[in-house]
């Protein structure tokens, strides 16, 4: 089923300047998975070597950030948003 990603600035340009893309999947992990066979070297953005959420994103699911819920395993319903969310730093 697919559903709304949301994407940052900072990663438009790997999904050709679109804000949002669909993309399909079980879970959180298939969906990053689908995002990448469309957008090519989009995963290396978002993964680190171990296959995990890089330390400076957040993914959520509707407002829910992936580590308070399973995760890559987070289930992904009909209706669902995910959204990247860089860190944002300043002083």
């Amino acid at each position: 089923m697919p559903v709304t990603v949301w994407i940052p600035a900072q990663l438009r340009p790997v999904t050709g300047g679109k804000i949002e893309v669909q993309a399909a999947g079980d879970t959180v992990d298939d969906v990053l998975l689908d995002l990448e066979r469309q957008f090519p070297g989009l995963k290396e953005r978002l993964l680190d070597e171990r296959g995990e959420v890089r330390g400076f994103l957040s993914v959520c699911v509707n407002d829910e950030d992936i580590r308070f819920l399973q995760a890559g395993k987070t289930p992904i319903r009909e209706g669902d948003e995910l959204s990247i969310i860089p860190a944002v730093a300043g002083g």
